[in-house]
């Protein structure tokens, strides 16, 4: 398997680097640190030589491999063959199974998102809820490719999920019929009065190009001209640097969109307009961008871009707040570290670590009956154990501000569902658009 197809699912916002290591590299590194290694050798040796039962090196190694990681921050990791493979079957074919993208915390199997129109997000499974037992199994300290291989399995076959979904008193089960899951990181659909909804569910290869292709569909469908455009980020966990910076380059035709900034100076890498696509594909045309607690990483910097440079109205709650990049290198044929080498920034300079990016105009998700309690209990980055700390100051006002009650959003997902509205987010959005009458809102 290439390392290259595995790096495009391999973390969020990931860029692959191959660094070989020389014999002499080693040894300054085993000069410099030998009596840290002499105490974990000594720790070794007195486990394989006193521990209850015998130990094979395989599990001390790859426990002390993992402890290390997962003493640096929450998205550093070791991935072998099985991994690898898993996240290449991800990006690059169709599977059977359930349709979400999940991840462990400490511990416990966690929704990042049901991907649309899964068997997943048919039987209500939502982002952020926490998947205790399988088929009445509990299977909380389980490896996350064990738990992707119980929940994987023939289309057409029932599994039970026992959810915990932060906001409810109780755990409930839940029926799901695996289905064929092919992946689909774009989706289209033009809307009411020439408005056009692009979906981007993850950044996976060609994503750029798919979303260029929307638009120019889009366009071809609309009658007249196209009035307005929802990106549509929600749920995105993100995906591929590159990826991000060809959609962002898609809207803008001058300035920076993102800053790499990391420890050693190869990581210092500045990504600028028309280094993929020519000038504002979309020509001006207005432009909303849709993000959520579940809008990581690749998300955050396409939103914070169009953002710093007013090129589109963001809209809905602030992001998850992941500025961070993972590199992933090979170790061997089939296993590799995915290490966080650098933190990124947004035009203006924002680092989004912690903080996420905060939305022009803040939209609650109405037509969610659960939306307010899971907003209150929501996991962002910042909730996460040993995340990096934000160079930058925040105020804990900055980061519950979006939390206060906006008079102009009080209906109840009832009064909603009777008006037919099952999306709130982006029914505001395409109002909002409509209203506008061709004006680029973002540099009102």
């Amino acid at each position: 398997m290439k390392f290259a197809s595995a790096f495009r699912a391999a973390a969020l916002c990931t860029a692959v680097a191959l660094l070989p290591a020389t014999t002499a590299g080693f040894a300054q590194v085993e000069g410099r640190a030998s009596p840290e290694f002499a105490r974990l050798f000594a720790t070794y040796q007195r486990i394989k030589a006193s521990y209850v039962e015998p130990v094979e090196d395989e599990v001390l190694i790859r426990g002390a491999i993992d402890g290390m990681l997962a003493a640096l921050d929450p998205h550093s990791a070791y991935l072998d063959g099985v991994a690898l493979e898993r996240l290449n079957t991800m990006i690059e074919g169709n599977y059977q199974g359930l349709g979400i993208s999940i991840q462990m915390e400490d511990g416990a199997v966690k929704v990042v998102s049901p991907f649309r129109g899964s068997p997943a997000d048919q039987a209500g499974i939502k982002a952020g809820d926490y998947i205790t037992h399988i088929n009445g199994q509990l299977i909380f300290g389980m490896e996350v490719d064990e738990a992707v291989a119980q929940m994987r399995g023939p289309a057409g076959t029932d599994i039970e999920v026992t959810i915990f979904r932060p906001g409810r008193d109780d755990s409930f089960e839940v029926v799901v019929t695996r289905g064929v899951i092919e992946l689909e990181p774009v989706t289209w659909e033009l809307l009411g009065g020439n408005i056009g909804h692009i979906q981007v569910n993850e950044f996976s290869a060609d994503v750029g190009a798919d979303v260029r292709q929307g638009l120019s569909e889009l366009q071809a469908q609309a009658t007249g001209r196209l009035e307005g455009l929802v990106l549509d980020l929600r749920r995105n966990p993100g995906g591929s640097l590159d990826e991000a910076v060809a959609l962002s380059d898609l809207f803008l035709s001058s300035g920076q969109i993102v800053a790499q900034r990391g420890r050693n100076r190869r990581d210092n890498i500045f990504f600028d307009a028309e280094s993929v696509y020519r000038g504002d594909v979309a020509d001006g045309l207005p432009i909303i961008v849709l993000i959520d607690e579940g809008s990581a990483s690749a998300s955050e910097i396409v939103a914070g871009a169009l953002q710093d440079h007013r090129r589109a109205l963001v809209m809905g709650e602030r992001s998850f707040g992941k500025g961070s990049v993972q590199t992933l290198l090979p170790l061997t044929r089939d296993s590799a570290l995915k290490l966080t080498t650098a933190r990124y920034y947004t035009p203006s300079g924002r680092s989004v670590q912690e903080g996420g990016i905060a939305p022009d105009i803040r939209v609650p998700q109405l037509s969610d009956p659960d939306a307010e309690r899971r907003q209150r209990l929501a996991l962002r980055e910042s909730d996460l154990r040993g995340h990096l700390i934000n160079e930058v100051s925040i105020e804990d006002e900055s980061l519950i501000r979006d939390r206060l009650d906006d008079p102009r959003f009080q209906l109840t997902a009832a009064e909603l569902e009777e008006m037919g509205i099952d999306d709130f987010q982006l029914d505001y959005a395409v109002r909002t658009l409509r209203r506008t009458g061709g004006t680029n809102i973002a540099r009102n």
